[in-house]
């Protein structure tokens, strides 16, 4: 996207100088110092907040009396010349957009952010190139609910210089539930200066104000939980197929639940025991993996001979039919809504659901007992397509039992030093004798 005064003329709600045909006459001042040519004109100032300052200045032109003097023809042409640039400009001089540096940081500060917003979701969030999202579905939504909802009830009409870090925190204070909110409302305004920043709509030089937007120290609506073995046991142990297979392939490989019913039969090698994940299903819209790491091979393990027999049930087997198809509906992939349910329900009767609970839960549990087995933890971040390992100690749960085990551990090494001491006393006397 190019920058030009017509898209400034709409971010900033259409503020713009008006043309001025100016033709003041030439003065003569003979009252300070040396003599000099002089008129006044009217000046015109677009302000940060939008509103325009006009002001009576006053230029000098050339010394009037001396060698160095001009005639007052010469100081009406130069007048003329000054004028002629004034008075057709639809902008101040110093607003004017060149190649090299943009808009001025005054005329960013001027911008709306509700029509910066407008055209942020117009031309990113809801755009399309060669029939491809730009942004994923589930993201596109979550962005589109907070300006809706959230974002441009509080700061359509604000101009980017009217941005206070204190008002936007008290803001996020009474409007977020969580902290994850408070960051995702944060973090949408920041990404929209900053894109506008990137189509060269704002300089580099202006400062976002979301920088200065400090939030509190990180908290958790939800504990972090996960059921033990044997819970878990129980609740697959009431679950019919195909929800018993798709939930098993979330707790055995990590997957998430938009990637396995994203699954097309040409996805899973029956040869190599494996699934590619190259695609997700969220809500029937399909797309790529969330990240770039989320493109990998899973192995199934001892979930082979289960897929190769739920396959063989299915009356589309082509490469590009569904593993887990709709049941009314073959041709469409089956919703993770259905998934969830059947699992909820699955755990209420088995007396250990909690607020919180669902296929992710399965995948954070993945995650924990991957590392308890052995896995290292880059290992763990690679298999659940992780962009980082942080984000894989997020969703590291440190059990009790877990916990006990590695105590006793420790308690075992100090018990068997304190035991080799104790002989090492009894038996130097015994050496010295």
């Amino acid at each position: 996207m190019v920058f030009d005064q017509g898209t400034l003329q709409s971010l900033t709600g259409g503020t713009h100088l008006k043309q001025r045909v100016q033709h003041p006459k030439i003065n003569d001042c003979q009252e300070r110092g040396s003599p000099y040519w002089f008129f006044r004109y009217w000046h015109d100032e677009i302000l940060p907040d939008g509103t325009i300052k006009t002001s009576r200045k006053r230029h000098i032109v050339g010394i009037s009396k001396g060698p160095s003097a001009i005639t007052k023809k010469q100081a009406e042409s130069e007048r003329n010349g000054f004028l002629a640039g004034l008075n057709a400009a639809p902008t101040r001089p110093e607003a004017a957009v060149s190649a090299d540096n943009g808009a001025s940081r005054l005329e960013a500060g001027a911008i709306i952010f509700g029509r910066l917003a407008d055209m942020w979701r117009k031309d990113f969030v809801e755009c399309k190139v060669g029939g491809k999202a730009l942004v994923a579905a589930s993201t596109r939504e979550k962005y589109i609910n907070h300006l809706e909802n959230h974002i441009l009830p509080r700061w359509q009409d604000t101009r980017l210089a009217e941005f206070r870090a204190k008002d936007v925190i008290d803001w996020l204070h009474e409007t977020c539930e969580s902290w994850y909110m408070m960051a995702d409302l944060r973090n949408i305004i920041s990404g929209i200066i900053t894109k506008a920043q990137e189509w060269e709509i704002i300089p580099e030089s202006f400062a976002n104000p979301m920088k200065r937007v400090k939030l509190p120290k990180k908290w958790e609506v939800r504990e972090k939980r996960i059921l033990d073995e044997d819970q878990t046991a129980g609740v697959l142990a009431r679950l019919e197929e195909p929800d018993l297979l798709i939930n098993e392939t979330f707790l055995d490989t990590g997957a998430r639940v938009s990637e396995v019913t994203g699954l097309k039969i040409k996805h899973v090698d029956l040869e190599r025991g494996s699934v590619r994940i190259e695609q997700r299903n969220w809500r029937g819209d399909i797309d790529e993996p969330k990240t770039e790491k989320s493109k990998r091979t899973l192995a199934l393990g001892g979930l082979c001979e289960r897929y190769k027999s739920w396959i063989a049930r299915l009356e589309r087997k082509s490469p590009e039919d569904w593993v887990f198809p709709q049941a009314d509906t073959p041709a469409r992939p089956r919703w993770d809504s259905g998934v969830r349910k059947a699992l909820k329900r699955a755990a209420a009767a088995e007396g250990c659901d909690f607020p919180g609970f669902g296929p992710h839960s399965l995948r954070r549990a993945n995650i924990t007992w991957r590392q308890e087995v052995g896995g290292s933890s880059i290992e763990t971040s690679r298999i659940a397509g992780h962009a980082n390992t942080k984000m894989t100690e997020e969703y590291t749960v440190v059990q009790l039992r877990r916990q006990e085990e590695l105590t006793r551990r420790i308690q075992e090494k100090r018990a068997k030093a304190a035991k080799r001491r104790k002989n090492l006393k009894l038996v130097k006397p015994h050496a010295a004798a």
